[in-house]
């Protein structure tokens, strides 16, 4: 009997010896470990996708990550955020995300005042800061803030409304309006209705550059619709028509008109186009009447001295802004 009672209780000790170390080992096993602790590679931070339920029309045109010591990636992706002239400023909308902690993920309005307001880190200016700087900044407010170890944090530029540009002249509705690094010259005349009648196919972007001044580019439209110009404009006027900045002015001036009168069928005021010549401008104001003659058209010009001059007119001569032609009767 005490043998057996001996045995019995060697097996409940190895028991109760096998049950504390599983107990052990699980609990192990279940110790989390401190997501802030964990610093991802340039290309997981790549792969962080656009937040959900954000139309595919308003997600981020600009995005950058960076830590507290600087911005993160490869230096290809480096030079090309260094290129990026859009600046954050108030009232655009912009998404952040922390590395590791989904539930920190937001989207935020730049206040008035240029900061936004970030969970355990308070407001942070990113007023006149890149995506890439905007990152930087709140990556260094978390850490300050003892809560992160290295943060990683990527700023997305979801819509921008502080970059606006004003549309003047001839345009169904003048005003001011918000762009994106996108914008061309032909979306601004869209949203501005498009132009009217009498808008010139040669528009002006006034900048003002860092010295102070005001420096005027011609964008010929019908050279960069591909249909050829009346102007050759060089590589900065060029680039000037595809990248609007914040503060720029687009001007629409009233296009160059002629004037046209005596035997034609409708006599009127027209808009000069690129090369018309004298024969054209009878065409466009509905040809000649069946009294008048192509051989008799006169033109009143205004000399350099100030003076007009009324001259005889041959069919392929060129049209000046501002002629005064006149169709005459056939002799016969």
């Amino acid at each position: 009997m005490p043998i057996r009672l001996g045995i019995a209780g060697i097996r409940l000790s190895l028991r109760l010896w096998v049950s504390a170390l599983i107990a052990l080992l699980a609990g192990a096993c279940l110790t989390p470990i401190p997501a802030a602790a964990a610093t991802p590679s340039a290309s997981s931070v790549a792969a962080v996708p656009a937040p959900i339920g954000v139309p595919a029309a308003t997600r981020a045109t600009e995005s950058g990550s960076a830590t507290a010591n600087g911005p993160r990636g490869s230096a290809n992706s480096l030079a090309a955020d260094g290129n990026r002239l859009v600046p954050l400023g108030p009232g655009d909308s912009i998404t952040i995300q922390v590395y590791g902690q989904p539930d920190m993920t937001s989207t935020v309005y730049v206040a008035d005042d240029g900061t936004v307001r970030i969970p355990l880190a308070g407001t942070v200016s990113v007023s006149g800061a890149t995506p890439v700087q905007a990152a930087q900044r709140i990556a260094q407010a978390l850490k300050s803030g003892g809560y992160f170890v290295n943060p990683v944090v990527t700023v997305s530029l979801v819509q921008s409304r502080s970059e606006r540009v004003s549309v003047l002249g001839e345009v169904h509705q003048p005003g001011t309006y918000a762009i994106d690094p996108g914008t061309t010259v032909f979306d601004l005349l869209a949203l501005a209705g498009g132009e009217t009648a009498n808008g010139a196919d040669v528009v002006y972007v006034r900048r003002h550059e860092a010295n102070g001044h005001v420096t005027s580019y011609p964008v010929d439209l019908q050279s960069l619709g591909g249909a050829g110009g009346r102007a050759v404009l060089g590589a900065d006027n060029q680039a000037a028509s595809r990248h609007l900045q914040g503060g720029d002015e687009l001007f629409v001036p009233q296009a160059e008109h002629f004037y046209i009168y005596g035997e034609v069928n409708a006599p009127n005021s027209y808009k000069l186009e690129p090369g018309m010549t004298m024969i054209e401008a009878v065409a466009r104001a509905g040809g000649i009447t069946p009294r008048g003659s192509s051989r008799r058209i006169e033109v009143k010009r205004l000399g350099k001295n100030g003076r007009y001059t009324m001259t005889h007119a041959s069919a392929d001569e060129l049209v000046q802004a501002d002629d005064v032609i006149r169709v005459k009767e056939s002799l016969f």
